[in-house]
């Protein structure tokens, strides 16, 4: 819920006062609590329904918000800023055709943590790298290799994605509705 709370607060540290120093130590934080709680939930077993949503949505809010944060500073062009979005709309689209199914969500994949892993390092990268010196330069260089991996191992996992509810799909029979779905 932290994390989730951070999102709002990073955006504004990104467009209102332009404290970018602010906005890297909210999504530092983030990442860290991020790591924290998965690594507390799985070693004391206490993994729940409700983080295994909330983990990936949160993941997916900063993803927005820092995209958005960059295209709106003119930071990184607007195609990279329609395109991941645009990606999770079709995971989102996908979401129904599960349901059919029984179920709501498939399992997180490595090439998604990956991507995931990638954007989350490029974006604060990107902020540093836009202003000038040597830092700055080695930072814009640096977040573009980390975006545009992350960009191609992100709609490389969503295709995995979209494959898996497609074979899910031919496989598995519709599910029975009952009084309780409709």
């Amino acid at each position: 819920m932290l994390r989730l709370a951070g999102v709002p607060l990073f955006l504004w540290l990104v467009l209102g006062p332009e404290a970018d120093v602010w906005a890297l130590v909210v999504l530092m934080i983030s990442g860290f609590t991020d790591w924290l709680d998965g690594y507390l939930a799985r070693k004391w077993d206490q993994v729940t329904l409700l983080g295994q949503v909330l983990d990936p949505v949160a993941d997916r809010l900063y993803i927005l918000a820092a995209v958005v944060g960059l295209a709106l500073r003119d930071v990184i062009p607007w195609w990279v800023a329609v395109l991941l979005p645009l990606r999770d709309v079709l995971m989102w689209g996908l979401v129904p055709l599960l349901r059919t199914r029984g179920y709501t969500a498939l399992p997180v994949h490595f090439l998604g943590k990956a991507a995931t892993f990638n954007l989350l390092y490029a974006f604060p990268l990107l902020f540093l790298g836009d202003g000038e010196g040597t830092v700055a330069t080695l930072a814009q260089v640096l977040g573009w290799a980390f975006a545009l991996w992350g960009i191609g191992l992100y709609w490389w996992a969503g295709l995995l994605y979209a494959w898996q509810v497609r074979t899910l799909l031919a496989t598995t029979e519709p599910r029975r509705r009952t009084a309780l779905d409709a």
